[in-house]
């Protein structure tokens, strides 16, 4: 099962003919019952024994064993027709376990916990220019912010059951190896066994299980689980930094490719006559949309807004107020932006044909300024517009949603085997 496949509480299993294939089913149904509630929302036991086809005493056997292990709990009752008693309803519980995402960016680590009904109880946000830095250092910084987040959430009694790095660039998922990462600068890192061995000298007890995957991947994770159960199953995440990568959701699974790193679209090459791009190319369509383009266009190099010990959120308000003044270079960058926005989005369009576009990172602090421009590029640009097209939609994540992606991925975990909460 993939990241992003929940356990489908469609029908009941057949019926086991061992001991190990009912453990098997058992553990696929506990695992259904918890993808219900968290994609639908609390429901009594008689809405959970019709909508996963499950027997209603197999369900009250399950609901009892996942109150056990602390993973839902009975909330209020409610009354689900106009007779009878009204049923209790069962929900996640929050409480007991969570999983970790960090991001490792440009310009900044991103450390998130969530609980697995996806109340955040952790975050910690550290400016760092991680090219510069290069991967010791920042892998340092970060075992020791991690350190404290682990000790944080011990303390309040939560257990992490994973840890989920988020890097731009092509992952060696097998090794858990950073292969590529022009934007950073790193190549070959053995990411996950270097953290582990630095947290191991820093946290005592037995660590989490660590996972490195691409942040656009991540990101996209934390988008399809706001809008699963809408009726969306095919859309594109795309990451508004430095770099601009894409995670592709297909069928509802994450799109990965045959080497992995499918979604590496800021490197289309798209005008190669303009700039160079970190890759060594030229003419990369982030080069065109991506943060220091939007930034290169909107003021001289010595403006403030260049300035990396700022932070970009400032810097991001600062481009808005110049844009909301009616300052023709900042406009004319927005729309320049958001005309090139437009052409590799109708590309990706007619190649993938999502029902629904996401606009992340710096897109949601200033996209409202030229969404309407992006959508109109889009739409004169795409093969078929007649056919619908595809919604452009600005994120409500920012800047988080990779972290949050990898402490959802962390969650995982719990979904396939239960067991590993207790």
């Amino acid at each position: 099962m993939t990241e992003l496949d929940m356990v489908r509480p469609h029908a009941a299993l057949p019926d086991a003919t061992g001991p190990r294939d009912r453990a098997s089913i058992r553990r696929t149904n506990l695992g259904a019952v918890m993808g219900l509630l968290r994609d639908s929302g609390p429901r009594s036991r008689a809405q959970i024994a019709t909508d996963t086809g499950l027997p209603k005493p197999t369900v009250t056997s399950l609901v009892a064993e996942l109150v056990a292990l602390r993973l839902v709990r009975e909330g209020p009752a409610r009354r689900e027709g106009a007779v009878g008693r009204p049923g209790t309803l069962v929900e996640l519980d929050g409480g007991a376990i969570c999983g970790v995402g960090v991001e490792i960016s440009t310009g900044y680590v991103h450390i998130l916990a969530l609980t697995l009904d996806g109340t955040q109880v952790y975050e910690d946000r550290i400016s760092l220019a991680v090219r510069d830095e290069g991967p010791d250092a920042t892998l340092d910084l970060t075992s020791g912010h991690l350190a404290d987040c682990l000790a944080a959430l011990d303390r309040e009694g939560r257990r992490p059951v994973g840890l989920t790095l988020a890097v731009p660039g092509v992952i060696d998922m097998a090794s858990a190896t950073v292969t590529y990462a022009p934007g950073i600068g790193w190549r070959d890192v053995a990411v996950a066994d270097a953290l582990r061995t630095r947290l191991e000298r820093a946290v005592p007890g037995t660590l989490p299980p660590i996972a490195v995957d691409n942040d656009a991947k991540l990101a996209a994770l934390a988008e399809y689980a706001q809008v699963r159960g809408s009726g969306v199953h095919d859309m594109l995440c795309i990451t508004g930094e430095r770099g601009i990568g894409a995670g592709i959701v297909n069928d509802g699974r994450l799109l990965r490719g045959a080497a992995g790193f499918a979604g590496e679209v800021g490197h289309m090459p798209l005008d190669p006559q303009r700039n160079p791009c970190v890759c060594g190319r030229y003419g990369c369509w982030q080069t065109m949309v991506g943060l220091d383009a939007i930034l290169r266009l909107a003021a001289p190099g010595n403006d403030p807004i260049h300035d990396p010990d700022v932070e970009l959120a400032t810097r991001l308000g600062d481009v808005r107020r110049r844009a909301e003044a009616g300052d023709p270079r900042t406009v004319s960058a927005l729309d320049r932006v958001a005309h090139d926005l437009g052409l590799g989005l109708a590309l990706l369009a007619d190649v993938l044909n999502p029902r629904l576009v996401i606009l992340g990172g710096y897109f949601t602090h200033i996209g409202d300024l030229f969404l309407d421009t992006v959508r109109e590029s889009v739409q004169a640009r795409v093969m078929a517009p007649q056919a619908g097209g595809c919604e452009v939609r600005l994120s409500t994540q920012g800047f988080t949603a990779a972290a949050r992606g990898g402490a959802q991925l962390a969650l995982e975990a719990v979904y396939r085997r239960p067991a590993l909460s207790s």
